[in-house]
């Protein structure tokens, strides 16, 4: 990702003080927990024009949740200002350097899987396909049900491991039917839990970042 943003003209700094976003302690309701790794992070990466993850389950959690852990809070106003810096890669690279060909080039067909919080929290949608568009030598197809879950969700996927790996075997069964040789996507979540499957039933489709896709040239 660092080395696509600076080859769209960005500079780039890298916080290696930097941990999580907090959102596993939430979603599991260890909210005081959260609510310590959220103060961190907000520190973290303050004084910067943008702040730029190659996550939307990441981005979607600043955006959506932040507020209700510091409402009314010292830390009130510099979540909501921090709201306004936080982006997804393809989104900032799109709608933000407005950018569109990075150069890249993937010989191959693939196919892109909408993650829910890109789609649902970020509302990402045609911006990671404008990208892959202008890859040298990638065909992008869509599959059906481009939309719908592919079952990981993080804690989901331990508590409802049979409903989690049916809807795995969903998704990467309409990706096996385009003929893709390559399942695309903005979350490495996603993609490690469709891997896992794959792997598992010894399937040849690969699984890639967007930001790998991008910087391949």
């Amino acid at each position: 990702m660092v080395k696509v943003l600076e080859k769209a003209g960005a500079t780039v700094k890298y916080n290696t003080d930097q941990t999580c976003c907090g959102q596993p302690a939430f979603n599991a309701g260890f909210r005081d927990d959260a609510r310590d790794v959220c103060a961190k992070f907000i520190k973290d990466f303050s004084g910067t024009d943008y702040i730029v993850a190659p996550s939307a389950s990441c981005v979607g959690f600043v955006r959506n949740y932040y507020s209700t852990l510091f409402n009314n809070s010292s830390l009130h106003n510099d979540v909501k200002e921090l709201h306004k810096r936080i982006f997804e890669f393809s989104d900032f690279m799109v709608n933000i350097l407005g950018v569109e060909d990075t150069g890249a080039t993937l010989h191959g067909k693939a196919t892109y899987h909408d993650s829910c919080a890109a789609l649902r929290e970020c509302k990402i949608k045609d911006e990671p396909r404008k990208l892959l568009a202008k890859v040298k030598g990638l065909e992008l197809l869509e599959m059906n049900d481009v939309e719908t879950c592919c079952g990981f969700g993080g804690s989901f996927a331990v508590k409802f491991e049979s409903i989690s790996i049916a809807m795995a075997d969903q998704k990467v069964n309409n990706a096996l039917q385009t003929g893709a040789d390559y399942i695309i996507s903005t979350d490495l979540s996603c993609l490690m839990h469709l891997d896992g499957y794959i792997r598992h039933k010894g399937y040849s489709i690969k699984t890639m970042h967007i930001a790998d896709v991008l910087a391949n040239s």
